[in-house]
């Protein structure tokens, strides 16, 4: 999961791609980047950390220029390598900086193809940088010196041929103008929006529409599955449909956990998605335990508390706030090993006695992923006093990695892979557990849109839309995703860095 956002302006777009990337920092706070240009020239500056953090007023008043893109990053699979953080560049043709959320299923074979056939290097283990290879040599291909907007679009259209997998996508075009496309299902969110100022309108390219609304632009629309927008670095706008298959299929888990709630992501208003999810979860609690004795309902902040609300206004019964949050810490799902993430719950969360003693309180959150969390909270729950702990996911029961751009565990350590809810329920120490059904999450997100029959709910049903994931790839995405990899990884990351401070000092 990652944040991009690309910008034409009339004047230095340097402080919005900033400003930008800090409203999209919840998708990634790993790494960050900003490319800008000036004319002919390229400014970059990307590293490890938050956004904050990366950027120094030093590194703002280098970044020259009317147009840039920049990226937030989640590290893949464990990894958080520095070399790793977007954009990335290609000089050749015209020099082309690209930034990408998302994931290639079909990376390895292609960065073998670029290197036998396309006779190009790939230097890092990014599928991102395959990508923007891929985009380079279909443009390359070409042979133009300067390249028009049909130029850009049969290059886009060539990348779906050979791309299998999720994408949004921002590349920069050194001194012609930024482009930006997504993938034929759609399944990674990206949209556009237009801003008129005194000397023309400036254009906008950004994963959530909230991106847009904060730096004062007027959301335009989605980008469709399939469509490539070009924007010229005079602020000529073009679209096309660049791919003859598409078939809209965004991800669901965005409106469950990954969005802002003050989004509109396909048309669909994630906020009224996650007041509907509560709606939906609170008609089965009554359904299947009409006479429940819950005396409060307590979300586990942030995402829950949107579906929580409306739960308990459903149930009728009071709605509190019963943990408070340490925005400082991470997203726990994405920490390798079982102690770290221990460890970060407990610094995370503090509970409110008051809310808890005497009580039966339920407990409701987004979704269960590892159960490291739950069972954590349950436990603090009952160290406050509470009588009995209910829970509650707003969303199904995740059983499946993610193979599109979300770094979830592998199968192994998904708490409802191969797990009966009772059996679920008894390892999170919970006296009752209930999830949302399936079909009610399609629906609360339908319901925004009814023009998209499907959504990709591949974590939740193991229906990997794609078609080409198969058992190899799973096995292979485990040895990468388990925590004994990551930790590998990590220690790696440790003596690296060891060695190039001893480096630095002889």
């Amino acid at each position: 999961m990652c944040g991009i956002v690309g910008i034409v302006g009339r004047s230095h777009v340097n402080q919005t791609l900033y400003d930008g990337l800090t409203v999209l920092q919840h998708r990634g706070q790993d790494a960050a980047g900003i490319v800008t240009c000036d004319q002919d020239k390229l400014y970059l500056r990307k590293d490890n950390g938050m956004v904050r953090d990366v950027f120094r007023s030093r590194h703002m008043r280098r970044l020259m220029g009317n147009m840039g893109i920049g990226h937030v990053r989640y590290p893949t699979a464990g990894s958080s390598s520095s070399a790793e953080a977007q954009p990335f560049y290609v000089n050749s043709p015209y020099g082309i900086t690209l930034a990408h959320n998302g994931n290639l299923t079909n990376a390895a074979q292609i960065g073998e193809d670029l290197y036998k056939t396309d006779l190009r290097h790939i230097n890092t283990n990014s599928d991102s940088e395959v990508l923007l290879n891929i985009f380079a040599h279909e443009l390359q291909r070409l042979g133009k010196l300067v390249p028009t907007e049909e130029d850009i679009f049969t290059a886009v259209s060539a990348v779906h041929a050979r791309c299998r997998g999720a994408y949004a996508v921002v590349a920069m075009i050194t001194g012609y103008g930024i482009v930006g496309f997504r993938d034929p299902n759609g399944i990674r969110p990206v949209c556009f929006g237009e801003r008129e100022t005194e000397d023309g309108p400036e254009y906008m390219i950004a994963s959530e529409s909230v991106a847009l609304q904060a730096m004062g632009f007027d959301l335009i629309r989605d980008i469709a599955p399939g469509e490539a927008v070009y924007i010229t670095i005079d602020g000529q706008l073009f679209t096309r449909d660049c791919a003859p298959n598409a078939d809209y299929r965004p991800c669901i888990f965005e409106h469950v956990y990954l969005a802002r709630p003050d989004s509109i992501m396909d048309g669909i208003s994630v906020y009224k998605a996650r007041l509907r999810m509560g709606e939906r979860l609170a008609a089965k609690i009554k359904r299947v335990w009409p006479d429940h004795d819950v005396d409060v309902v307590i979300p586990i902040p942030d995402t829950s508390r949107t579906s929580a609300l409306q739960l308990a206004y459903n149930l009728g019964v009071k709605f509190r706030e019963g943990f408070i949050k340490n925005r400082y810490i991470g997203r726990t799902f994405i920490m390798p090993g079982q102690n770290e993430r221990k460890k970060s719950v407990r610094q995370k969360l503090n509970a409110i006695g008051l809310e808890f003693q005497g009580k039966n309180v339920l407990l409701v959150d987004d979704s269960i992923v590892r159960g490291t969390t739950c069972n954590q909270i349950i436990e603090m729950a009952r160290d406050a006093g509470a009588k009995k702990v209910y829970f509650a996911s707003a969303a199904p029961p995740v059983c499946y990695p993610n193979v599109y751009g979300i770094d979830m565990p592998a199968a192994k350590e998904l708490i409802a892979h191969g797990r009966s809810v009772e059996e679920i329920q008894r390892l999170i120490g919970a006296d009752w557990l209930v999830y949302q059904d399936l079909e009610d999450l399609i629906a609360a997100s339908r319901e925004g849109n009814p023009e998209i029959d499907q959504f990709d709910c591949s974590v939740f049903n193991g229906e990997y839309i794609t078609g080409d994931i198969n058992d190899g790839y799973l096995e292979q995405l485990e040895a990468a995703r388990n925590d004994s990899a990551k930790k590998q990884k990590v220690t790696q990351l440790a003596v690296n860095s060891e060695s190039i401070d001893l480096h630095n000092a002889n």
